[in-house]
């Protein structure tokens, strides 16, 4: 992965450099220096935002179900 399409994914993801430090419990400083001459990108970065992407969207896909009472419905048919 380079530089590009890790800041690429931060973008989709909704995270900005500081908060994915955060979230790894590390210095923004330190992800900042990724991608750069001397610095590559860990390998498991790539699975690791492509993982919190599908997440994002399934937990919106929940909630929209949740939203929607289709839920409801079927709990309703069952205890009937």
């Amino acid at each position: 992965m380079d530089k590009h399409a890790f800041n690429a994914m931060l973008k989709t993801a909704g995270l900005s450099k500081k908060e994915f430090a955060q979230i790894l419990g590390t210095t923004g400083g330190t992800i900042s220096n990724w991608g750069n001459e001397d610095r590559e990108i860990p390998y498991w970065v790539e699975s690791w935002l492509e993982l919190y992407i599908e997440n994002m969207h399934c937990k919106k896909i929940k909630a929209a179900i949740q939203e929607s009472g289709v839920c409801n419905l079927l709990d309703n048919k069952k205890s009937k």
